[in-house]
């Protein structure tokens, strides 16, 4: 069994993107404010993809082969990096709990159960797994498999099913993104709203992942060219520790940690008198001209409407009142449709109406965020403050 180990500039640059990933995620996970479900998920997603670095890292370095049993560790994580970057794009823009989110983890949680077969096998059959994908000229040791480590043949196409996932989860994350930006009244590279930038920025970069996923796997035999993809994920896990350590509000909002504008806030030109201004022209309109009534609210005009620029105007709701703008924007629609219902004993407006009246289009958006920010739904809340 050759167990020779080696580290160079390569394998020292993906380490310490690993070790910046790791703590990231744990912040994201753990130190954002708990109603930023996005950052959750994004959290998730770099612990993921920190862990499938560490395995390229493993076995780019020989160390793999001083902890066998751990080969192939990350591979059922390939089927949770699309859903995980699906449910933050979509939690970025509506941050209700979505009851069946789990759903998207069911290939898996079936491929994890699937490689049970595999994880079970003996460090030397693992050992044979390393030779055949890193290192083809080496003699392979001569040991048989307990059981069959693939029974169904899934294994065998699991880089066909990933870039699968990818395209599935990168396209639902692209037309929802494009949704949004129509709505807003801009274009896909054209676009002052902080958050849907950020998301376009990152889907992105997703995209070039997926591409050079694809080259890789045909360009290369086996796992050889896998550290193209450890390398640019490093690469983005280090700029984003630079935001991080710069930004001192980066985990009160929901911000994509591949969006790679580094100096978001660091030279903002608002003082404190600046942010005051314009915090009382944003509740100047929402209190007193209900600018959240209207259905097609942006943030792009909300600015032009307290004659600020985009950026300062989200500064100053995340530093001022540590909400994005779209939870913003949801908070003071629920506040007025839970005073419409309180006062209409007589006329009975129905959901549909109410929802309208506070800026929604859509019943099922204004009950889900109805739900997220009182714990019932309009037809419960009615029935409590009626007795």
């Amino acid at each position: 069994m050759n167990t020779t180990t080696h580290i160079d500039a390569l394998s020292a640059f993906i380490f310490l993107g690993v070790t910046q990933g790791l703590m990231l995620s744990f912040f994201f996970i753990l130190k954002s404010r708990t109603n930023i479900i996005a950052n959750r998920y994004q959290g998730l997603l770099i612990f993921a993809l920190s862990l499938g670095i560490l395995e390229q890292l493993l076995n780019l370095t020989g160390y793999i082969t001083k902890v066998l049993p751990l080969t192939n560790f990350s591979e059922p994580l390939n089927f949770v990096f699309g859903p995980l970057l699906y449910l933050f794009f979509k939690r970025s823009v509506d941050n209700s709990r979505g009851g069946r989110d789990w759903m998207h983890f069911i290939p898996f949680f079936f491929y994890l159960a699937l490689s049970v077969f595999y994880f079970i096998q003996t460090p030397e059959y693992k050992y044979n797994s390393y030779v055949d994908s890193y290192h083809p000229d080496w003699p392979f040791l001569d040991v048989e498999a307990i059981v069959s480590e693939d029974p169904l043949g899934i294994r065998e196409i699991v880089n066909e099913l990933t870039l699968l996932s990818l395209v599935v989860y990168i396209s639902l994350s692209t037309a929802g993104l494009l949704k949004k930006i129509r709505q807003s009244g801009k274009s896909f590279f054209r676009t002052d709203d902080e958050i849907l930038r950020f998301l376009r920025n990152m889907l992105l970069h997703f995209i070039v992942i997926a591409v050079i996923f694809l080259i890789v796997k045909l360009t290369f035999s086996g796992d050889l060219g896998d550290y193209f993809i450890a390398l640019y994920i490093s690469f983005l896990i280090y700029l984003t520790s630079f935001r991080v350590m710069n930004d001192s509000a980066f985990f009160d909002r929901s911000t994509s940690f591949m969006d790679v504008s580094i100096g978001k806030y660091l030279k903002s030109s608002l003082t404190e008198a600046g942010k005051q201004e314009i915090l009382d022209s944003i509740v100047l309109e929402m209190d007193k001209k209900r600018y959240f009534a209207n259905n097609l609210a942006s943030l792009s005009e909300l600015a032009k409407k307290t004659g600020a620029t985009p950026h300062h105007v989200s500064q100053v709701i995340n530093e001022k009142l540590g909400k994005n703008f779209f939870e913003l924007l949801a908070w003071y629609r629920i506040e007025e449709a839970k005073k419409i219902i309180s006062s209409d004993r007589v006329a009975r407006l129905t959901v549909e109406e109410i929802s309208e009246m506070v800026g929604y289009n859509s019943k099922t958006s204004f009950n889900s965020a109805f739900k997220r920010l009182t714990g019932d739904t309009p037809s419960e809340f009615r029935r409590s403050v009626n007795g």
